[in-house]
């Protein structure tokens, strides 16, 4: 099984095209910091994975991220190479999005605006002492 769950941010903005058939097609890089710090600039290193998601998720995932949002990506990852500038062989880890979850509340990490909501009227409490709340009202 090929299945790989990461957490990290945003390093640029999300990327989004159409191919060929229509398809929407979204690429941007993930972050991915290690426990481990390097012991000489006290930074923690890290591991970059780009990210394509297709679809529906890429149109989404390019309207709401942003550079610097944290998410969770879950999908297959595959390893690819090519060669630099300097003419060394490199590698990189690709993976193909099934799900991405927004982790950065709204405004923060990046500057996708967030949507007002309207002020929601005072309910009054029903005669059993339970208070009738709307679902749009839930935090979660």
């Amino acid at each position: 099984m090929n299945k790989v769950f990461i957490v990290g941010n945003l390093t640029r903005d999300p990327e989004l095209r159409t191919v060929r058939d229509g398809i929407s097609v979204c690429s941007f890089t993930v972050a991915v910091n290690r426990r481990i710090r390097n012991a000489e600039a006290g930074q923690p290193e890290a591991d970059f994975f780009r990210v394509t998601a297709w679809r529906g998720l890429g149109e989404n995932c390019s309207r709401y991220l942003a550079k610097g949002r944290k998410v969770a990506v879950t999908g297959s990852v595959s390893v690819s190479t090519y060669t630099g500038n300097d003419g060394t062989t490199r590698a990189t880890l690709e993976v193909t999005a099934d799900d991405v979850e927004f982790l950065s509340p709204r405004g923060e990490g990046g500057e996708v605006p967030a949507t007002p909501r309207p002020q929601a009227a005072p309910v009054a409490p029903q005669s059993n002492g339970f208070v009738q709340v709307d679902d749009d009202e839930l935090p979660f």
